[in-house]
């Protein structure tokens, strides 16, 4: 593509209307996606998390399920977005006790014909909210940010590995 090409978007219609992308011809394949995001506490937060000593509970735990919950729950979130069956969510926590952050790492998977990257996004994306909700009464200075999908494999469009 030149500079001067316009990308075609898939998801825009001949009269630049919003459409859901018609995948009935697309070939079933394994698709998977990696995502990640950061959220960070502060000090005192991110220690209580560390200590599993905050108020509302297993900080990471219930970002795990609430994570998974989201992933299965991405169509209903993105208008466009086909209702994909997971096969597999799998979420990740690292604590960095430089930064008092917490890296989140998810990876979706499925068999079928629409990728899964706006899956493993929103399983970070619903982490990581998560993970605010239940550390916003210690801190008010919390912010959730870097959400970006690393790498995707399978479909048309082929693989991705972010190199950044």
């Amino acid at each position: 593509m030149t500079e001067l090409e316009a990308p075609v978007l898939s998801n825009v219609d001949e009269r630049g209307r919003a459409q859901m992308v018609d995948v009935s011809a697309k070939q079933a394949t394994t698709r998977t996606a990696v995502a990640a995001g950061s959220v960070m506490l502060g000090e005192d937060a991110f220690h209580l998390v560390k200590e599993n000593a905050i108020q509302k509970g297993d900080v990471l735990t219930t970002a795990n399920v609430a994570g998974v919950m989201g992933a299965k729950r991405t169509s209903l979130l993105l208008p466009l977005c086909h209702d994909v069956v997971l096969q597999n969510v799998e979420i990740d926590f690292e604590l960095d006790d430089a930064s008092y952050a917490i890296n989140i790492k998810a990876i979706a998977k499925t068999q079928g014909a629409s990728g899964v990257e706006m899956e493993a996004i929103t399983a970070v994306s619903i982490a990581a909210l998560t993970i605010y909700d239940m550390c916003k009464s210690v801190s008010k200075d919390i912010s959730v940010s870097n959400i970006h999908l690393l790498a995707k494999s399978g479909g048309v469009s082929g693989d991705f590995i972010r190199t950044d």
